[in-house]
């Protein structure tokens, strides 16, 4: 008899609710999370400026009424002490660390046919039998490290923004260099600008960032709290898992509005903030020309931030449609490269070469700095699991991805029996706000353990063809769309070696949400029991 029914990997939001939803109907679950806390993403992103890109009312869970009404969010995007103080509450108030053993690494599976259970191992040398294991690992949890030739000679400070000091740096009056310019970089760049006695930010690709507009959210928030229940069925069928305060009413099309309202659009858009800015139309990644009219009110407005004209077109993004890579939300980032102690190096004209002891050489010129910020970005989707040294008979699951994943639905992936994975590669999970898809793939997951115990099944997986035609749906749905014209994370694009495949399913959460409950209404069609 296995020690466990269900070992669940991670105990960010994904590892907590699935916690949660187990217990509460009997199964013994046991959490075994990397860190000292809860949180996952938000424990560990702790950067200057770490901040939600989804509105705080949409970013939180669902599943208790009683919770939803007693937690107040202060700002409309909430930075991340507030998320993480929202996480530690959730985790007290249900009781949760009890099941959660801390400071422990899961460094491999390995399923037994006879037995029909994985064995457990971690990294302090445990080992014990699940019948079932449930990656809550997260999309964005192994960041990448690249090599910088000379880094270790560095003879200042280095940090990297996935790993910033619990106790925070202090950064008053330094010189301070940050390479980067994703999500990450934009934050800290946009925090640390006003302390700092010099910033240069080194800059390979330029982003895409629409203005946050943050601001307090009491009005807000008391009007969401009087009909939550019917505002998080209407953000299940959207196409990103969140309203863009549009309600249920889907964006025009591009090519039924004429010019003037065109422009109108983009401009409310805009003007209400972000990344709702790319529901301008609904066929803003599939029409080109669409994309292209967006793209450019977006230059515009950047370019008019920027009082140097020639560092305004570095920062403008030009190499790719827009949103085809994650967009960035911003609280003033154009506006810090009109401070005078704000330097941009854009390394497509001067290449970064090394790192001295004194700096960062790049297009030939040594520039000193006494801190080093490295926001270079995650293995996304598919690191956390490839981390994992997974086995069945003598099959890795690593092998079977090396081409790209290979899933039914985003949730199990063929001849790694009982083993599930929340927001995993091939479903919406990145393309969407992430609380509306861990809910629903946890209580996907939940019902169909109830399902399989009810019946006494003790082995579930995905037969080969289901896999192989949601292969095929989820590349042919990309394939539909600009987003692979863009060299992103989405495209693992950013870690040499890996293969170029558009890791999330596109075709919007509603959708998705549509096909997940026939298959379960349909006897859970495409998975073989036993």
């Amino acid at each position: 008899m296995a020690d466990h029914d269900v070992t669940v990997i991670g105990a960010g939001f994904a590892g907590l609710y699935q916690l949660h939803r187990l217990r509460e109907l009997g199964f013994d679950t046991r959490v075994i999370e990397a860190g000292p806390e809860v949180g996952g993403t938000w424990y560990w992103n702790r950067y200057p400026g770490a901040r939600c890109d989804i509105e705080s009312v949409e970013y939180s869970y669902s599943f208790d009424p009683q919770l939803e009404q007693e937690w107040n969010w202060t700002e409309r995007y909430a930075a991340q002490p507030e998320i993480l103080d929202y996480i530690r509450h959730v985790a007290d108030r249900y009781d949760l660390r009890r099941d959660i053993t801390f400071d422990t690494r899961v460094t491999a599976l390995e399923f037994d046919d006879a037995t029909n259970e994985w064995t457990v191992g971690t990294d302090g040398g445990e080992r014990f039998t699940s019948r079932f294991v449930i990656a809550a690992t997260g999309c964005l949890s192994v960041p990448t490290r690249p090599e910088f030739d000379g880094l270790e000679n560095f003879g200042g400070d280095t940090y990297w923004t996935w790993d910033w000091p619990e106790q925070g740096v202090d950064l008053t009056g330094k010189r301070v260099a940050v390479v980067g310019t994703g999500s990450s970089g934009l934050q800290t760049i946009t925090a640390i600008a006003p302390v700092v006695g010099s910033l240069t930010v080194f800059q390979r690709t330029p982003s895409y960032a629409v203005p946050a507009h943050n601001h307090a959210i009491d009005d807000l928030l008391a009007e969401v709290k009087r009909h939550y229940p019917e505002f998080r069925q209407v953000s299940r069928l959207t196409r990103g898992g969140a309203q863009c305060g549009e309600g249920a009413a889907l964006p025009p099309f591009f090519e039924d509005l004429d010019d003037g309202t065109v422009t109108s659009e983009l401009e409310r858009r805009w003007d209400n903030g972000g990344l709702c800015y790319q529901q301008s139309f609904f066929d803003l990644l599939l029409d080109p020309d669409a994309n292209d009219r967006a793209a450019e009110y977006a230059r515009a407005r950047i370019r008019a931030k920027v009082n140097d004209p020639v560092v305004a077109e570095k920062l403008t993004p030009r190499s790719y449609p827009i949103a085809a890579k994650r967009m960035c939300v911003d609280t003033g980032y154009f506006e810090v490269y009109n401070q005078d102690n704000v330097e941009l190096v854009d390394l497509r004209e001067e290449p970064l070469a090394r790192f001295t002891e004194r700096g960062i050489v790049a297009g030939g010129t040594e520039r000193e700095f006494d801190v080093i910020v490295l926001a270079t970005g995650y293995d996304a989707m598919t690191g956390a699991l490839n981390a994992i040294d997974i086995r069945h008979g003598d099959r890795t699951l690593r092998e079977k991805w090396a081409d790209g994943p290979r899933t039914y639905l985003g949730l199990m992936s063929a001849d790694f029996p009982n083993l599930f994975t929340v927001t995993g590669p091939q479903s919406p999970s990145v393309l969407s706000n992430m609380m509306t898809s861990i809910e629903y793939h946890v209580d996907w997951i939940t019902d169909l353990l109830v399902h399989l115990r009810d019946r006494g099944a003790v082995r579930v997986e995905p037969e080969v063809e289901a896999e192989d035609n949601w292969v095929n749906t989820t590349n042919d749905v990309a394939d539909l769309t600009l987003f692979p014209q863009a060299a992103s994370w989405y495209m693992g694009a950013n870690v040499p070696g890996k293969r170029r495949v558009f890791l999330p399913f596109a075709a919007g959460v509603g959708a998705y949400k549509q096909i997940g409950d026939g298959i379960a209404v349909a006897g859970y069609h495409g998975f073989e029991v036993a």
